[in-house]
């Protein structure tokens, strides 16, 4: 194995109200082998789960210690605390997870068996495991692909180099960590994965998905809403909290990551869609707010709909 027994392998998993959901993820992680501690990061949640997790000593054979939050700081600030306590505890290799994903029992072993700086599983749908959750793109291509078996056939010995889902049974070294830094935490939630996996990339890490590594994962239905008549989609959500952290977080990313032409380019995709694909004078007004307080870097305005 290219990571050998010496190393501490440490899994961080970031939940907030969705006790039934974590109780089946812990209780997997305390059947997977090589793993020597779980850190689970409570999100404040309201459902009960800090009181269930203080009674969970271990997991299996292996110690489960959890740290519930003063307020929640969405999936940013819990992988940012999370990731901060898993090197505090002298982790080597750290496991990053949300709560409704669920790891084969032999994903991590799988993991194990390459030697990358940021790298991950396949993320299936849980009643289609033929079907990937999040579609990848490999980089270069314009097509994304969408089943295993696609993926599969383009990997190469069980690997498909330069591209990872992130935070959803990914791996990531303390050596990459101390190089890049922790999650933004500001951002909240959507972005923050991105963001990191960008900054790594930026940073000169190996990245990779080991294609015979799998993570479970409730569907999250079809990504992206069609627009332009067919010719690319939008991340439309129902929620206005997500929209907006959608909003501000990935014209930042644009911005930072892929210069002031693709930042430009969302706007005008962002007020294409919210004109003619789905009218909303509300949207748009939304939308504008979000993008104005990414840029001029203000990160507290999802705030208003926590309440």
């Amino acid at each position: 194995m290219a990571h050998g027994p010496d190393r501490r392998v440490v899994a961080v998993v970031v939940t907030f109200n969705r006790l039934a959901l974590v109780q089946r993820l812990v209780e997997r992680l305390g059947e997977v082998a090589g793993l020597d501690e779980v850190l689970v990061i409570d999100n404040a949640s309201t459902d009960g789960t800090g009181a269930w997790l203080a009674g969970v000593p271990t997991t299996g054979e292996t110690p489960v210690l959890a740290r519930t939050l003063e307020r929640n700081r969405g999936g940013a600030g819990g992988f940012h605390d999370g990731l901060g306590w898993a090197l505090d505890r002298d982790a080597d290799l750290v496991w990053l997870m949300d709560d409704d994903g669920l790891p084969d029992r032999d994903c991590l072993g799988r993991l194990l068996e390459h030697d990358y700086d940021f790298w991950g599983p396949l993320v299936v749908d849980e009643e289609d495991s033929d079907t990937l959750v999040f579609p990848v793109r490999p980089p270069g291509s314009p097509t994304a692909l969408r089943t295993v078996a696609q993926v599969r056939a383009k990997d190469r010995d069980g690997v498909l180099a330069d591209i990872v889902i992130p935070f959803n049974g990914v791996l990531v070294t303390r050596e990459l960590v101390d190089r890049i830094g922790l999650p933004r935490e500001e951002f909240f939630i959507w972005g923050d994965d991105v963001e990191y996996l960008w900054r790594a990339r930026e940073a000169g890490a190996r990245v990779a998905t080991v294609t015979d590594a799998v993570v479970r994962h409730p569907s999250v239905g079809e990504l992206g809403t069609p627009m332009a008549f067919g010719r690319t989609t939008y991340n439309h959500s129902p929620s206005e909290l997500k929209h907006y952290c959608m909003a501000r977080n990935n014209l930042v990313n644009l911005r930072d990551y892929r210069g002031p032409l693709h930042a430009l380019a969302f706007v005008a995709k962002t007020i294409w869609f919210y004109t003619f694909t789905r009218p909303s004078l509300a949207r748009l007004k939304l939308s504008a707010r979000a993008m104005r307080d990414g840029l001029a870097g203000e990160y507290d305005g999802h705030e208003r709909f926590l309440t």
